[in-house]
């Protein structure tokens, strides 16, 4: 074994170790793009209400964006953003929680995009905006339900660190049974000769 990884380049569920770490990447791309994507068309204007005015005076046109009709939208919005990161900073049981949040979550996000396209009396806007807070939605949920499936296979953000600090330990000097240094330590004890160090005492 070498750090949390099985010999053979296999992670802790037994998966090649690049297939993890691609199953991550998308994981996390999902869910930046999808909230990135709600953010922005909450932004827009979902809605035009015309108010009509005694004659000659022209109609009042009230435009309201989605996040002046659904403020939890752009919420929910938010949090798959720092939900996306949490899926890198965490690893096991609670990646895979974060995993089940982000999918309800994510469709929570497309339902509201859902009311935008079905639910709103809109003037000269069209359904695009809503749209794509739908397909926004609809991304954070992927990239959640695939976490909260697999999640608790893919690498730690920390593994590799782990791992280097481990090999590091093992390159450390060792002493036999004569006292004299050697194995994978050889060539650190040359460096500490060279300083005028003494590898052989403790």
């Amino acid at each position: 074994m070498t750090g949390d990884r099985p010999e053979g380049g296999a992670d802790a569920g037994g998966a090649p170790a690049g297939t993890g770490r691609r199953a991550l990447t998308v994981a996390v791309l999902l869910g930046l793009a999808g909230a990135g994507l709600a953010s922005y068309a909450v932004t827009r204007t979902w809605a035009v209400e015309l108010t009509p005015r005694a004659a000659p005076l022209p109609p009042t046109r009230t435009t309201s964006t989605g996040g002046d009709l659904l403020p939890w939208v752009t919420a929910l919005a938010l949090v798959a953003l720092a939900g996306a990161g949490a899926v890198l900073a965490t690893r096991g049981a609670v990646r895979r929680l974060v995993g089940v949040l982000l999918t309800l979550i994510g469709l929570g996000i497309a339902a509201g995009g859902g009311y935008g396209l079905v639910g709103l009396s809109d003037v000269d806007v069209g359904p695009g905006w809503p749209l794509l807070c739908l397909a926004g939605g609809l991304l954070v949920a992927a990239g959640g339900a695939s976490t909260a499936a697999g999640g608790h296979r893919w690498p730690a953000m920390g593994a590799r660190y782990d791992r280097s600090t481990g090999a590091a330990r093992r390159a450390a000097p060792t002493r036999g049974a004569d006292g004299r240094v050697g194995g994978a330590g050889t060539a650190a004890a040359w460096d500490a000769l060279d300083r005028g160090e003494d590898p052989t005492v403790n």
